[in-house]
């Protein structure tokens, strides 16, 4: 996690050395928590995206960026759109700014959560014939809630902040659903599941959206791509695309899952993920839940190790954070047999 501040004076050196003179204006821009981003503007009117690369998060900064070449290249070639890397000096990168398209924060109404879907379908669908070798695993076990269950009992027996008394309630709820927690991890392990390259983030911002049509133009923050489920990429549009409220909303009654949201993110992925097999679109719906209570873990996780990997605003801004994901695992349990019912009748439409 990176708190620190940078002068313009110190931006403007990097930008330098990267060949980009003449700027007028630099600014931190986005919302990510990981990585420090600016937007530069030079002279002519050409915007770039600067970034800092948080190292201690991204150990292997150069297979990662292997990774995006390689993703970023083979999406080009296929004549789609993606982000452009023009520069990479470790720790820092330089990628073309993409004009005409916007991000959101939060999904505005149920055709960006269409759009969206589908905009991470096509990607998936683009990178099924990367060549070899294989992606570099850049965060191993990244949505293995088996392991993230490890680290939170890990956490928690440590204790170093002495907050584990604080979170006892959010402790039972993980427990009660432990039993559930390895059923995408070892139906890989079996081969019942298969291996895709995935982007491993999904959530609305990480699409940009065309300004003037609203469609999908690229799919960006490609720092966690790599090999992994399906389902992870779509458990995580559930989770960031069907909730109500924002991921740090203070206030539980104002948190839940959204049944229009769910059918319309269903409805845009499967148009054009043809490549699912019957295990994935049987695991479709439960992946939603699945990862939301991953997520849960690892804010958890972070609070009882004393807010060490996300960026925070407050000192409990951490366990607020777990406490909207698990309210959200709860809203999709109360709609179970709704969101199974949309994932089988999408699926038998298309």
């Amino acid at each position: 996690m990176s708190n620190r501040t940078y002068s313009e004076e110190e931006l403007l050196s990097v930008l330098s050395a990267f060949g980009v003179t003449d700027v007028v204006k630099v600014a931190r821009y986005g919302s990510g928590h990981i990585n420090d981003t600016f937007k530069a503007d030079d002279v002519r009117g050409v915007s770039y995206i600067l970034q800092r690369i948080n190292t201690d998060i991204f150990p292997d900064a150069d297979g990662m960026m292997e990774n995006i070449s390689r993703v970023t290249s083979h999406i080009r070639s296929k004549g789609g759109r993606s982000l452009e890397v023009l520069g990479y000096k470790k720790p820092w990168r330089l990628y073309a700014f993409i004009t005409g398209a916007r991000t959101i924060d939060l999904i505005e109404n149920a055709d960006q959560a269409f759009l969206a879907a589908n905009a991470f379908a096509q990607f998936q669908n683009t990178l099924a014939d990367l060549p070899e070798p294989r992606l570099n695993e850049i965060l191993p076990k990244f949505h293995n809630t088996v392991n993230r269950l490890k680290l939170l009992d890990e956490a928690a027996a440590a204790d170093v902040k002495d907050r584990l008394k604080l979170v006892q309630r959010e402790m039972d709820f993980i427990n009660a659903r432990r039993e559930e927690a390895g059923r995408i991890v070892n139906a890989m392990a079996s081969g019942e599941i298969p291996e895709r390259i995935t982007h491993n983030d999904t959530k609305i911002n990480n699409v940009m959206l065309d300004e003037v049509t609203q469609q999908g133009v690229a799919v960006i923050d490609l720092d966690t791509v790599m090999p992994g489920s399906a389902l992870y990429d779509f458990g995580d549009m559930v989770r960031t695309s069907t909730a109500a409220a924002a991921e740090d909303e203070k206030d539980l009654d104002k948190v839940f899952s959204r049944k229009e949201y769910f059918e319309a993110l269903v409805k845009g992925y499967l148009k054009d993920a043809k490549f699912l097999n019957a295990a994935e679109l049987d695991a479709l719906a439960f992946s939603g839940r699945l990862i939301t209570l991953t997520i849960g873990i690892r804010f958890l996780t972070d609070y009882l190790a004393g807010d060490t990997y996300f960026r925070t605003a407050y000192d409990d801004h951490n366990l607020v954070r777990c406490r909207t994901q698990l309210k959200m695992v709860q809203s999709m349990e109360d709609q179970r047999d709704e969101y199974e019912r949309i994932v089988r009748e999408t699926a038998k439409s298309l």
